[in-house]
């Protein structure tokens, strides 16, 4: 019965926290609203017994993605005004997607309620060692697929984004080899100067 009334407390906050996303005026706003989402899905996922998704989901979305996000968003000067022009036009398509998507869920749920019964777990199950046994064993070769693309996208960016600057001091190993003691030190040959 506590079990039920947490899910159902952190579901509501949940839900709030999205449509606070999607209605704040402020996009910083938006953005912790959506932290916020997060947090509780990660709560939702630690009482439904998956801790390491829990935790990842806390880790990659919140530590990584939404700090950059949120840095991104504050160092912009965003025109709200220009964001907002084409909202109603787009609401149409938005309305049938948001539609199809509640059938998904509700389709989930009617089979979890009159479908089949989920299996018991042993005692001394772990989520996480069978996600990595699924993953490096049926998946991997998906896995690595995915590792491969996420390299090339990483490479990608950094190799879009350098940029020679002209005014940057910089150095060459190669030249600092090659260089010859007679190149950096000059011996002047001067006359002492009497008192």
């Amino acid at each position: 019965m506590f079990e039920a009334v947490v899910f159902y407390l952190f579901g509501g906050v949940l839900l709030l926290s999205g449509l606070a996303v999607i209605t704040a005026r402020n996009p910083v706003h938006g953005a912790l609203f959506l932290v916020l989402a997060f947090f509780t899905a990660a709560a939702l996922w630690l009482l439904l017994q998956a801790e390491f998704l829990a935790i990842a989901l806390v880790v990659v979305y919140v530590g990584a993605v939404m700090v950059l996000f949120l840095f991104v968003v504050m160092m912009l000067d965003i025109n709200l005004e220009r964001v907002r022009q084409g909202f109603w036009r787009n609401l149409p398509l938005a309305l049938i997607v948001g539609g199809v998507m509640v059938w998904e869920m509700i389709t989930i749920l009617a089979f979890r309620i009159w479908g089949v019964e989920p299996r018991q777990v042993p005692p001394g199950y772990s989520n996480t060692k069978e996600l990595g046994r699924i993953l490096y064993t049926d998946y991997a070769y998906a896995f690595e697929v995915a590792a491969v693309i996420l390299l090339v996208a990483i490479i990608a960016a950094i190799a879009l984004t350098l940029r020679r600057r002209k005014d940057a001091r910089h150095q060459d190993p190669s030249a600092q080899v090659r260089v010859r003691r007679e190149d950096r030190v000059r011996i002047v040959s001067m006359p002492s100067e009497k008192e």
